[in-house]
């Protein structure tokens, strides 16, 4: 193989229908790789949009075989980044102009606690486990659910938290549960503020042992933010 030929580096030895198939190679990928990262969920691609963390990925992949295998030519890497660019610029315009799109390609929040109580919407959804919730509820100084009047899960998959001026006793969360896990009560035997082990929902109500908020039968003693049983 002769070193510097210049229509091996730039053109390659395809056919000019080569570079058709090329965009559409490129744009069948572009989407495949866009829809399994809606599917996989915002909170795997943390601070950045979905299409900004596809950009990142579509650019490296496309550049980085041309710049060390000689039987890539370059023309060929040029318009893969040109196709991703192009394509990254139409869907940034779409998201601008059209809500719809924008929710399609970005998500949209969602409300995780709202008064100490998980949401029901946010139980049956996979956007966060309630382990992750938990988690970072923690890093962000929550001891238990009572603490907290909103949690909401932004599009970025970052979650917010607004803390209730005036915390009620809750379901606790630290330690980890997977460290000690709260002790299982018998609502039916305890005439105490109990917290439903699932989505948090805190009552004294020893006639309803399932809770009237998700249907749990799973409770155990609620705490204050000092880390006291609830009265």
């Amino acid at each position: 193989m002769a070193g510097f030929d210049w229509q091996r580096m730039f053109i390659g030895n395809e056919p000019p229908f080569f570079f058709l198939e090329i965009i559409i190679r490129t744009a069948i990928i572009y989407a495949y790789t866009l829809i399994l990262l809606r599917w996989l969920g915002s909170r795997a691609i943390g601070q950045l949009s979905t299409v900004e963390f596809l950009l990142v990925i579509a650019l490296g992949s496309a550049v980085g075989d041309a710049m060390f295998y000689p039987d890539v030519p370059l023309l060929h890497c040029l318009l893969v980044v040109t196709a991703v660019v192009l394509a990254n610029k139409f869907i940034d315009l779409g998201i601008t102009r059209s809500k719809v799109i924008e929710h399609l390609i970005d998500g949209k929040p969602e409300q995780a606690v709202r008064d100490g109580v998980i949401c029901s919407s946010f139980l049956n959804s996979s956007s966060l486990g309630t382990s992750e919730l938990f988690q970072q509820l923690r890093e962000k100084g929550i001891r238990q659910l009572g603490e907290v009047e909103h949690a909401i899960v932004e599009a970025n998959g970052v979650l917010t938290v607004f803390k209730s001026a005036r915390a009620r006793p809750g379901l606790p969360i630290l330690p980890p549960w997977e460290i000690e896990r709260p002790q299982e009560v018998d609502r039916r035997s305890v005439d105490a503020l109990l917290s439903c082990m699932q989505c948090g929902h805190t009552s004294t109500d020893r006639c309803a042992p399932i809770c009237a908020h998700c249907d749990n039968d799973r409770w155990t003693n609620a705490i204050a933010t000092g880390g006291e049983h609830g009265d």
